[in-house]
């Protein structure tokens, strides 16, 4: 039991592991806010002549890695409530709509992907990753995003790496700006569950491979066949992503298809799962 003159001693302690808590949350948002950092270096290396892209896919990557674990730090530091003052996610959905639409696009352009006359085509995902931004329903609650996340860092990866045709590097940017307004569920991998888990081990493999192409890849565009081959090996993550979210997506219709339906107070209402 606390004796009257331990008070001050015990009001100072509390005081100090306040301050502590307050020190490492904002330690975490700085880590975020890093991402900006990579942005603005990201944007250096696009605008400046000539540019240079493996720097550019570096930084991506850098703020792709940051992005991806500054959530479980957010979560250990508890930033909400240590400074509930501060939006981090507001933070974060600045920097990743640089990092992960505008920054991305600008690198397709710079590096003439599209073909010649077709550039405006670029507004369709820039638009559509803001209308996918700006969903309060992004995220639903059983942990999944909601419409294509916009990953168009990736996409602007493949499309350099590879090198297919305009038409249809054009086609696959049109695809997914569309699937952006569809409501179909993808995998979150930094929520808890099994399926995420073995996304984030197969995730380690992919990275790896990312990096070996990078430490590969030329500044100057000039690309061996070696580096596109390993691009092509590294296909498989996303594709896993893809069709089992895609997977998710239509085992999820199907199963609100087959709810019962009663009718109640003249309205069509779904009846919850048993």
């Amino acid at each position: 039991m606390l004796q009257a003159g331990d008070l001050p001693t015990f009001r100072s302690r509390t005081r100090r592991g306040k301050n502590l808590r307050r020190f490492f949350a904002w330690c975490v948002h700085f880590y975020t806010a890093l991402g900006l950092v990579a942005a603005a270096a990201m944007a250096v290396a696009l605008v400046r002549d000539p540019p240079d892209f493996r720097l550019a896919f570096v930084l991506m990557l850098v703020a792709t890695l940051i992005d991806a674990t500054d959530g479980t730090l957010a979560r250990w530091a508890r930033v909400k409530e240590v400074l509930p003052g501060f939006d981090g996610r507001r933070l974060d959905d600045i920097i990743d709509f640089l990092t992960y639409t505008c920054l991305p696009l600008l690198l397709l352009w710079r590096a003439k992907v599209l073909p010649d006359g077709q550039e405006l085509w670029l507004l369709a995902p820039l638009l559509a990753s803001a209308y996918g931004f700006s969903q309060v329903s992004a995220k639903t609650d059983d942990g999944f995003f909601l419409g294509f996340p916009s990953y168009w860092n990736l996409v602007a990866f493949y499309l350099y790496v590879l090198r297919m045709p305009g038409w249809l590097a054009l086609s696959l940017l049109l695809v997914l700006a569309f699937l952006t307004f569809v409501p179909s569920r993808y995998l979150y991998p930094s929520q808890r569950g099994r399926l995420n888990r073995l996304t984030n081990l197969l995730s380690v493999a992919w990275v790896v491979l990312l990096i070996v192409v990078l430490a590969k890849l030329p500044p100057d565009g000039s690309l061996p066949d070696s580096v596109r081959w390993l691009a092509v090996a590294s296909l498989f993550f996303p594709t896993y992503y893809l069709v089992v979210s895609w997977g998710i997506s239509l085992r999820f219709w199907q199963a609100r298809r087959s709810r019962p339906r009663d009718r109640t107070d003249g309205l069509l209402t779904d009846n919850p799962p048993s």
